[in-house]
């Protein structure tokens, strides 16, 4: 330890989900300071069992653990998955939890989402009210699941002494994420349909909902650094929230990819699908104050990074797509 900071280049750190969009990012940030994190791949380790979860510790032997496997997507692929996306999120993080405080490692550090606040929290949401109401309908079983967590932190803190921390990242866009229309979240689908269109010549795009609904938006890499900070800094048992600070409507936000990408065609609303969650933006003071961050990337400059990775990256996002499909073919057939 250096000043009570946990000690990256003394630590064994395990980063599930370590391949995904967020936690590659983690990983390059984890290289960075001179530290090779162990990533478990989903075919080695089906972390939604027992015997894999138990293996995966056996087999690393950490003192550090950051969960950020997850099974996540956005508002149709919430609708179509509720029980799987419940299910698989629930048992990742508590099996995995339960074999980290056998092993008695120092640092369990749980991703959640902010997915789980009440669908008309005040705005901007603060943790204090994140138990004073039930979730927005569409992806309540993936938010129910994940406050399940917190509440395994907060009794494992209790009984234990288990140093389980728990974080709550607003939509994450930026490089690597998932474009795949069938489960990817606004952005990226954003980004896709316009470029699509633009290059393909097609007069209008239909988005859903009306576009009165407002989102925030954090980068992935500063969501990363971040997390590292709240390892390094943070051992409370309350939730945190990791966040931007601003807000946006759906519709400016196309507005504004459209611009981005030099689309000029039509943006037609599909008012008979559902908006979702009416607003999110967080109060992000407590992770300021508790482990001193602030988010830097401007947001322009964000989707510009985002639409280049899409561009320049088209055939590898296909490729990847065919193994995401088959994937929750297999879990969806289970």
């Amino acid at each position: 330890m250096r000043d009570g900071a946990l000690s990256w280049d003394r630590a064994r750190v395990v980063v599930t989900g370590g391949s995904g969009f967020l936690g590659s990012h983690v990983c390059d940030r984890l290289r960075a300071l001179g530290h090779e994190p162990f990533v478990p791949r989903s075919a080695d380790y089906d972390l939604t069992d027992i015997d894999a979860a138990r293996r995966l510790i056996a087999d690393a032997q950490p003192n550090i653990i950051l969960n950020l496997a997850a099974r996540v997507g956005g508002i149709g692929a919430n609708q179509r998955n509720p029980g799987a996306y419940f299910y698989d999120n629930l048992m990742i993080g508590a099996l995995l939890l339960e074999q980290a405080r056998q092993a008695g490692i120092d640092k369990f550090v749980q991703i959640g989402t902010i997915c789980s606040y009440p669908k008309h929290a005040p705005i901007p949401f603060r943790e204090d009210d994140l138990w004073n109401g039930y979730p927005e309908e569409t992806n309540a079983p993936y938010g129910v699941a994940n406050k399940a967590l917190l509440v395994q932190a907060h009794a494992y803190r209790e009984q234990y002494g288990t140093n389980a921390i728990y974080l709550m990242p607003v939509n994450l866009y930026g490089p690597r994420d998932n474009f795949d229309l069938e489960t990817s979240h606004v952005i990226p689908a954003l980004i896709r349909k316009m470029v699509e269109a633009q290059e393909g010549g097609i007069p209008e795009v239909v988005l859903w909902g009306d576009g009165s609904a407002s989102r925030e938006f954090l980068y992935v890499d500063d969501c990363a650094q971040a997390i590292l900070l709240a390892a390094e800094r943070y051992d409370k048992p309350e939730p945190v929230n990791l966040g931007a600070g601003f807000e946006i409507t759906i519709r400016a936000l196309a507005e504004l990819i459209q611009e981005l990408v030099g689309y000029d065609g039509k943006i037609v609303w599909d008012r008979t699908k559902p908006n979702g969650q009416p607003r999110r933006c967080l109060d992000t003071s407590r992770a300021e104050h508790e482990f001193g961050f602030r988010a830097h990337t401007q947001f322009r400059d964000g989707l510009e990074r985002t639409i280049t990775f899409f561009r320049l990256e088209r055939q590898w996002i296909g490729e990847d797509e065919e193994r995401r499909r088959e994937a929750e073919r297999r879990a969806a057939s289970r």
